[in-house]
């Protein structure tokens, strides 16, 4: 099936959808946002980043998608937030930056929960929004695979990223979904979850310490804490709009045809 043929297979408002998809997804990565805000180079910001902070952002990472994945699970069944409501988890997660960042990066590790659970519930509406069914324990699942989508830089193709990444994390998905479906809880001992986890954190826990470094920088103080948290929030409702939209189309057209147009449309 040729590119047109393929575009011809959807409704022009879909293929609309899917080129925002494709823009949301494949765009600039949290450190090219971070560097452009803090004057440094992206290169410059991540040397920054000493081993103790990486070692701290992994464990803090874990700890955070951990209380992320619990709150998820104990709001499957009951309509997430409105779009509406997206913009106060926006703003609460100002909030709990400027806190965060008045305290360095103690204070960042004990806030990070606390904004990721925030960050999962304006995820879980925007998956509501773009029709997943809340009663399913798998959108729980699908929520957390979104903290692991932070693409790279701008020219990445989406295939080398979100597809990869996917891909990358289908097994622990899919094993986790079973879990929560059979268990509906979510048990941090749980093999299942542990492996989701640890999996989202290994790629989670990289944009978190380019955070932590930004927010440890002398004079930003609480007040660009709040800006950095703000715009880690902004960032990541990108990628869950990105992927629902595509979980979407995927169920209207198949896996295959969606990810071949996307590739064709990158």
């Amino acid at each position: 099936m040729s590119a047109a043929e393929r575009y011809d297979a959807l409704t022009p408002r879909d293929l609309a959808d899917l080129k925002r998809a494709v823009a949301l997804l494949n765009g600039r990565s949290f450190a090219v946002r971070l560097s452009q805000a803090v004057g440094q180079g992206a290169a410059g910001l991540t040397m920054l980043i000493p081993a103790p902070v990486r070692s701290a952002a992994l464990r803090a990472s874990e700890i955070a998608l951990d209380a992320a994945m619990r709150s998820a699970v104990r709001h499957v069944g009951r309509a997430a937030a409105g779009p509406r409501r997206a913009g106060r988890y926006w703003l609460a997660s100002g909030v709990s930056g400027a806190i965060g960042g008045g305290f360095g990066l103690i204070g960042s590790c004990v806030e990070l929960p606390v904004s990721t659970v925030i960050l999962m519930r304006a995820i879980a509406a925007i998956a509501q929004d773009e029709g997943e069914d809340m009663t399913r324990p798998d959108v729980a699942a699908a929520c957390l695979e979104v903290f692991a989508l932070d693409g790279g830089m701008a020219d990445a193709s989406i295939d080398s990223s979100y597809f990869a990444i996917r891909a990358a994390l289908a097994r622990s998905v899919r094993e986790a979904s079973l879990y929560l479906a059979r268990k509906g809880t979510a048990d941090a001992g749980a093999p299942a979850l542990v492996r989701l986890i640890s999996s989202v954190a290994s790629r989670f826990g990289v944009v978190v310490s380019e955070k932590f470094v930004a927010q440890a920088i002398p004079v930003i103080g609480a007040g660009f804490g709040a800006g950095i948290n703000m715009a880690f929030s902004a960032h990541f409702q990108n990628l869950a709009r990105g992927h629902f939209i595509m979980r979407r189309l995927e169920r209207a057209y198949g896996e295959a045809l969606i990810r071949r147009t996307a590739e064709s449309l990158r």
